[in-house]
């Protein structure tokens, strides 16, 4: 009886684990895609008073 105890408590353990690593994987596709639209939005700033070299 203890081997089924010993099982599910690993079986558990590794549930959580990934259940925790996929979490923070959405978060970050998240925070990225957040950021390249951001990005994409904002207009791009020219450069002035660049000098001219020959």
């Amino acid at each position: 009886m203890s081997k089924k105890t010993e099982k599910s408590t690993w079986t558990g353990t590794a549930a959580l684990a990934g259940a925790a690593i996929g979490s923070a994987a959405v978060a970050a596709a998240l925070l990225y895609a957040s950021r390249r639209k951001e990005r994409a939005e904002k207009p791009a700033t020219p450069v002035a008073d660049v000098p001219e070299t020959d």
